[in-house]
């Protein structure tokens, strides 16, 4: 079934395809002119690097000039799964990929089309697959509403995590999370016994190091809004996302996820959508305690919402 998409990736056309956090906009990584498509097609900023996938750990020496022993322990850790490494580049690495950095983003994504598409097709670019800034894609159809029916997508069902993955900076200590996902800086450090820290926004003056950390993203034409006070006027205009505190009355527009931030998580960007189709203003959602801020999974909601929200 991905003979015609492996055709496509290597005659310079974009395909997007899933992995196990959201569908991605694959795009030849030694193809300059197949780049500048994806880059085109989303109109995403040239200063926002994209992330190259692989589908081998051996696939790492075509692009970082340095493998360290702790970027060889994390891979051996995670991969393939979802965490991004950010090495150190080669030379020959293209410039329209990193943003003009001296650094390069690598995944080896665990979902077995995508393993199979860039074992064959060779690595890609694949940054999400949808309009720059809006709700990433965990759908086939979603990639659809952005770029129209004929668009080519690998469909294979709704993605598993529902989140970008976790992009760590290992070219210099303390190594650096940009951008939050399932694996934690606990999960890091217990594998490497480093310290491991989290970086905030980049600067909006500076070329970004990691995708989805300069811009604002994931939003819906609703307005994304925090639950304020401690009880909510709930309006008929909104749609309303709570994890804790038990909803006031059966609503189609009132999502309770009961404490399961799997589940929210997996289903963020869908529920963003949703309420897109319904035409509503607002999406409210219940903020997070400390407590639950110390959960790998809810520190990632709570930056895709906050980016979200702006």
């Amino acid at each position: 079934m991905l003979d015609q998409y492996i055709n496509l990736l290597k005659s310079g056309e974009v395909v997007a395809f899933p992995t196990e956090t959201v569908y991605g906009l694959g795009a030849d990584a030694k193809n300059p002119d197949a780049i500048k498509k994806v880059f085109e097609i989303k109109g995403r900023p040239s200063d926002n690097p994209l992330i190259v996938h692989i589908a081998d750990k051996k696939q790492v020496e075509d692009f970082a000039s340095e493998i360290t022993d702790d970027a060889q322990k994390l891979m051996d850790a995670f991969w393939p799964g979802p965490l991004t490494l950010i090495f150190k580049k080669k030379p020959e690495v293209l410039d329209i990929i990193t943003a003009g950095l001296d650094t390069v983003a690598l995944r080896w994504p665990k979902h077995p089309l995508s393993q199979q598409l860039i074992a064959l097709a060779g690595p890609v670019v694949a940054p999400s697959a949808n309009s720059s800034g809006k709700p990433s894609p965990t759908k086939a159809e979603h990639v659809k509403e952005d770029f129209g029916d004929d668009f080519p997508v690998v469909d294979a069902g709704e993605t598993e995590i529902g989140l970008e993955s976790t992009v760590l900076d290992i070219t210099s200590e303390p190594y650096t999370i940009y951008r939050p996902g399932a694996v934690s800086a606990d999960d890091i450090s217990s594998i490497i016994d480093k310290e491991v820290i989290q970086e905030s926004n980049s600067s909006t003056d500076e070329t970004a190091k990691s995708p989805g950390t300069k811009y604002s993203h994931y939003s819906p034409e609703a307005k994304v809004q925090w639950i304020s006070g401690g009880d909510a006027t709930f309006v008929e205009e909104a749609l309303y996302l709570l994890h804790s505190r038990p909803a006031p009355r059966k609503n189609s527009r009132v999502i309770h996820y009961d404490g399961n931030f799997n589940k929210m998580a997996h289903e963020l960007y869908d529920r963003f959508r949703h309420a897109d189709h319904q035409h509503l203003e607002y999406v409210f959602i219940e903020p997070f305690s400390d407590e639950q801020l110390q959960k790998p999974i809810v520190q990632a909601l709570q930056n895709r919402i906050s980016k979200a929200i702006g």
